[in-house]
């Protein structure tokens, strides 16, 4: 094949990729064997896709083309086989052994009796150099390193790894060079010609009287469009992907197209079948808006998250008949009233939620509305004037027989379930519902605490990050994303599928409905830091551009949908917040004063056209749009977490603040403060406190209201909604004290450490034992909550297992019933190597993995790795020269963290097990450690944050680096430190002391807020010095822990139900509470 037909081929596989014509360009690539394409290969590993795998490697080599081929092709044959015989499929191992791997047999005869040989052991990784295989997904990455390798390597495959560098729609752009010089030739050529076909040459039919434009002006004549863009060649010519232009603020995105090539990502002169040419080329360089716009023919109003209106102003041209305007001096929808004594800054009141708050969002219509959404599946409406929840609903499959088998077996397995995201209609006659487990709730709301069921979806496998309303052709639908990488559009009425959108490389994260100039499209972004933009079609996304350090990214308008913002955090903990420039696709400004050690991902919101708001470092902070530098933090009292939820309403006069201790914070600026005290002069019916949505509600599968105020929403990280107070006179009256800045006393804020010193102001029990009673030194959860491990100093390890029966329904860990000591019909005690070293003094630890099937575990000498089916020895490694006392693992770094009696800190990578770095800990001031004292470690759910606990000190501190970020030293009162975990949700620490009692610190602040006394969980008994040495949390009960005690005894505790949660968290000005005996296990303030 010639070198211009070779080309030819590329210019082909560039053509179909960016139409999408995926399985066409694998098979092109594969016969013609010119490009070898490396991702594509990758998936199908990872995907396990054997056949195809050897199909697509057959166009470039064959298994004795060299030693790199053998190598190659054997890899995957032995993975295949090893993946049949971990299924039990002997059948199918034998199949492949004969087919597939004899071959080899002629090469290494005895490697080939060695494969055969596995067939014989009932677990392949009995065998030594298989011990290490882990699970099937692990094997194949590895196993996918080492091909790349070997291809790179492969002479065969030199020159074919990389594509040329091509711009973009380069075959377009030769074809349209081609038809410029055709029409140039042409007698008689015309200004605008309409070419319909490439079959033929072009030319113009004759025109009475017409003259051919000169070349200079001819418009077929342009020069070669920027970034793979079409020369101008009219309105109808061959290559127009879609019928309808795309938005300035869209096309702007695609001036500058990522390497990555999409069908209609060109941004040419004439966009997309753009209507207009001129028009086009002089398009404005900011976005334009349309006050006037008929939104009963725009379709595109309602097309966002939140109830505001893109293109008009902030307010609601007709109110309903319900809704009570209340009007403020001085209140203004002018940018230039508003100053930063604008903002909501002052605690009017605080929300007791009862479990961590992952979303909220205001009502559209009634501004005292507010939904919340928890992570332990919790959704309810709180109304603001009386503090009170006026409806909730927990989670629970409606119908659970048309669920998926994979969402069936995970719910058995595990029943809980966080929200995500909550998000309200933008007529607010609906709310949606985003779980962490597949499932997206709506929910139909009709004023009070009246909730009803309107349709479950089971939208997406595994995680549903976000979701967001908006009225393509104008029928309400729903917008969905999650951990499967897909985005999907879904009828709200019906629950039918209308779109689905597939393109993203990772999990997509966040999706941002919005309409421009009439066109409606949604962004979507992925936890990889990609940014993609959808119209409401199958032409693929239009958009293929990085966040700011590639992080997990929000995106939110202003309210009147002139303005783009977002807001994201990476993996290394640093956080961006930027206005886009959309005319142009790139960042317009980026905002000064976010941490660069965020824990979490940091959430924002706008407000007022003016202001933005993130939510970062146990602080609001605030911004001017038009000034890069903070304009303001508050620290609403203290006890924030270090990102919390953050969510104003629709006038910036209310701001909700999720608070580290579950609860919801409300603050208000003086308009606020006079809305309150307005609402708390009038009557108020709660049963009608939504009348204005739901007096006429509009079909759900139609349009709605004109009047409906309509916008983005991100939830707990987007901007605000649209919100007036809905008013009746009725008899009830708000009792609402909202705290203002001139209360003098305000009961609430009286803050005292909650002290439990009775076995009847709490839940525990003793589990029960019957094996050698001896010390507890390490106690652990399984990750499904359903079973407890304990090692006892004599290195024997017990195993507790919570069983069905009609005291426990459900299958949960709880201290209200009794759970089985395990023991495997073999009789086996899973015992750990004490050979070298002396058991009275050996330091316990271990780690479960994720699935629970394994435990790492080392009593003061060689770490042994057990398989918790079998309770056999799988490996044994080498542990630190002093004794090693705690161990963790980081799945985001990669990292092993262990700590040793000499109060060290190792980072170990675990890719090749080489020490990263080491610290040795700050002792707090006058403080010494006894010389062998043990050394805890465990990290934060973040995966980026480690808690370290020792006899003196309990701290937090910011891994790989080990920089030491805060420090808390109890009360010598209380005896040293004896362990301490972190809840399962990371808001909370416990650790026990050596006097036999229990603190509850809050995490973020290192303060105690419970004091547990050690009657409240044993029997007196003077002549037992019994107390804990271990503690731990459960996997999913954030108020639950176990303690292991000296005597052998473990036991459950739980706060009563009528409590849920171990007290309140102190309010920052009162520091850690009185400074008598009830706060004698804990300092009052940590150090920095």
């Amino acid at each position: 094949m010639s070198s211009l037909s070779r080309e030819l081929v590329f210019l082909i596989l560039q053509f179909l990729d960016e139409e999408k014509f995926k399985e066409t360009v694998h098979k092109l690539e594969q016969e013609s064997g010119f490009f070898f394409n490396m991702r594509y290969f990758e998936d199908m590993v990872t995907n396990g896709e054997w056949e195809e795998v050897e199909k697509y490697l057959s166009g470039f080599t064959k298994v004795d083309d060299n030693r790199y081929s053998m190598k190659i092709f054997f890899e995957i044959r032995k993975q295949k086989y090893l993946e049949a015989l971990d299924k039990r499929d002997r059948a199918k191992a034998v199949e492949i052994l004969v087919k597939d791997l004899k071959v080899f047999a002629a090469f290494n005869e005895d490697l080939f009796k060695e494969i055969t040989q596995l067939l014989t052991l009932e677990n392949f990784r009995d065998n030594e150099q298989l011990s290490k295989y882990g699970d099937t997904k692990s094997a194949r990455g590895i196993m996918l390193a080492e091909l790349k390798k070997l291809i790179e390597a492969n002479p065969l495959f030199r020159d074919k790894l990389q594509f040329p560098p091509l711009k973009n729609s380069r075959l377009r752009t030769l074809i349209n060079q081609s038809l410029n010089w055709q029409h140039q030739l042409c007698k008689n050529p015309r200004p605008n010609p309409d070419i319909k076909t490439l079959f033929v040459d072009h030319t113009c039919a004759t025109p009475n009287g017409a003259r051919a434009p000169s070349p200079v002006t001819n418009p077929l004549m342009g020069a070669v469009p920027k970034a793979g863009g079409f020369p101008p060649l009219s309105a109808h010519g061959p290559f127009q992907p879609t019928p309808a232009a795309l938005p300035t603020s869209l096309a702007g995105w695609m001036a500058n197209p990522s390497s990555v090539p999409h069908p209609s990502a060109s941004a040419g002169p004439i966009g997309l079948a753009a209507a207009n040419n001129a028009a086009m080329s002089k398009r404005p360089r900011t976005p334009t808006n349309n006050p006037a716009m008929d939104y009963q023919t725009a379709d595109s109003e309602h097309v966002l998250k939140r109830a505001r209106p893109f293109g008009m102003s902030d307010e609601v041209n007709n109110p309903p008949v319900n809704v009570l305007s209340v009007q403020y001096t001085g209140q203004s929808h002018g940018q230039s009233s508003y100053t930063s004594s604008d903002l909501p800054k002052t605690v009017v009141m605080t929300l007791n939620q009862g479990s961590a708050v992952k979303s909220m969002d205001f009502h559209p219509v009634q501004q005292i509305l507010l939904l919340v959404g928890t992570n332990m599946g919790e959704v309810m409406v709180w109304e603001l004037g009386s503090r009170e929840r006026i409806a909730s609903k927990n989670f629970k499959v409606w119908d659970i027989g048309s669920c998926t088998v994979a969402l069936q077996a995970s719910l058995a397995n595990d029943y809980t379930v966080s929200v995500n995201r909550v998000v309200w209609s933008p007529d607010g006659n609906l709310f949606g519902v985003a779980y962490s487990k597949h499932i997206v709730h709506i929910y139909s709301y009709h004023g009070g605490d009246d909730l009803r069921n309107h349709l479950e979806i089971e939208a997406h496998a595994g995680n549903v990050n976000d979701l967001a309303f908006s009225y393509p052709n104008k029928q309400l639908c729903v917008v969905t994303c999650g951990e499967d990488r897909v985005i999907k559009v879904w009828d709200v009425a019906t629950g039918t599928k209308q779109y689905t959108f597939e393109g993203h490389e990772a999990p997509v994260y966040s999706v941002c409905p919005h309409h421009k100039e009439n066109i409606q499209f949604i962004f979507s972004t992925a936890t990889d830091g990609k940014i993609k933009a959808w119209l409401y079609d199958n032409m693929g996304s239009r958009v293929d551009y990085d966040a700011p350090g590639h992080s997990s990214t929000t995106m939110a308008y202003s309210a009147d949908g002139t303005r783009l913002f977002s807001c994201g955090t990476n993996k290394e903990g640093e956080s961006f917040l930027v206005e886009w420039n959309e005319s142009e696709g790139a960042v317009k400004r980026s905002y000064h004063g976010l941490g660069k050690r965020t824990v979490g991902i940091v959430q924002f919101d706008t407000t007022r056209n003016r202001f933005l708001a993130a939510g970062d470092d146990y602080l609001v902070k605030f911004w001017d749009m038009d000034n890069t530098q903070l304009l303001a933090t508050i620290e609403a009292e203290g006890t924030l977490p270090a990102s919390p939820c953050i969510r104003f309403n629709k006038e910036g006069i209310l701001l909700a603040v999720s608070t580290n201790d579950n609860g919801v914070r409300i603050l208000a600026n003086a308009d606020g403060i006079r809305l309150l005290r307005t609402v708390e002069n009038r009557t108020f019916d709660a049963s009608r406190v939504a009348s204005a949505a739901v007096k006429a509600p509009p079909s759900l599968g139609t349009f709605g209201s004109t009047d409906i105020t309509v916008g983005t929403s991100i939830g707990d990280r987007a901007p605000p909604v649209a919100a007036m107070v809905g008013m009746n006179n009725d008899s009830r009256s708000l009792d609402i004290k909202p705290r203002i800045a001139d209360e003098s006393v305000d009961k609430s804020r009286i803050w005292k450490l909650t002290e439990i010193n009775e076995q009847s102001q709490c839940r525990s029990l003793r589990l029960p034992d019957n094996l050698t009673a001896t010390r507890v030194s390490r106690l652990i959860y399984t990750n499904s909550g359903l079973a407890i491990l304990a090692l006892a100093s004599n290195a024997v390890h017990k195993l507790w297992k919570w069983q069905r029966n009609d005291r426990n329904s459900t299958v949960k860990a709880t201290a209200s019933v009794s759970p089985q000591l395990w023991q495997p019909s073999s009789g086996i005690l899973m015992t750990n190597d004490v050979s070298d070293t002396n058991s009275e003094d050996a330091v316990s630890c271990f780690a479960l993995s994720k699935n629970d099937s394994y435990v790492m575990s080392a009593s003061g000498g060689k770490i042994s790795l057990f398989n918790m089916m079998t309770f056999k020895v799988k490996t044994k490694l080498k542990g630190h020269q002093k004794r090693i006392t705690g161990l963790a693992f980081s799945h985001n770094l990669n990292v092993l963290v262990s700590s040793g009696a000499d109060s060290q800190l190792c980072v170990w990578n675990t890719d090749g097990w080489e020490k990263q770095a080491s610290k040795s800990l700050q002792m707090p001031g006058g403080r010494a450690a006894a010389p062998l004292a043990d050394t805890r470690v465990q990290f934060h759910l973040d995966q980026m944050h480690l808690l370290v606990v020792h006899e003196t000190q309990i701290a937090l501190y910011d891994a790989p680096k080990l920089e030491c970020l805060k420090q808390w030293a109890p009360r010598e009162i209380s005896g040293p430190i004896t362990h301490a975990t972190y809840s399962c949700d990371s808001q909370s620490i416990y650790v026990s002391f050596e006097d036999g009692s229990v603190g509850v610190l809050t995490a973020a602040t290192l303060r105690l807020r419970c004091r547990i006394n050690q009657n409240a969980y044993l029997p007196p008994n003077p002549s037992l010095r019994v107390h804990p040495l271990v503690i731990a949390a459960h996997p999913s009960e954030p108020n639950q822990f176990a303690l292991g005690l000296t005597d052998g005894g473990v036991h459950i505790l739980e706060p009563l139900e009528s409590e849920g949660k171990w007290g309140t968290s102190p309010p920052t000005e009162n520091g850690a509470g009185p400074s008598t005996a009830s706060v004698a296990a804990g300092s009052d303030q940590p150090q920095r």
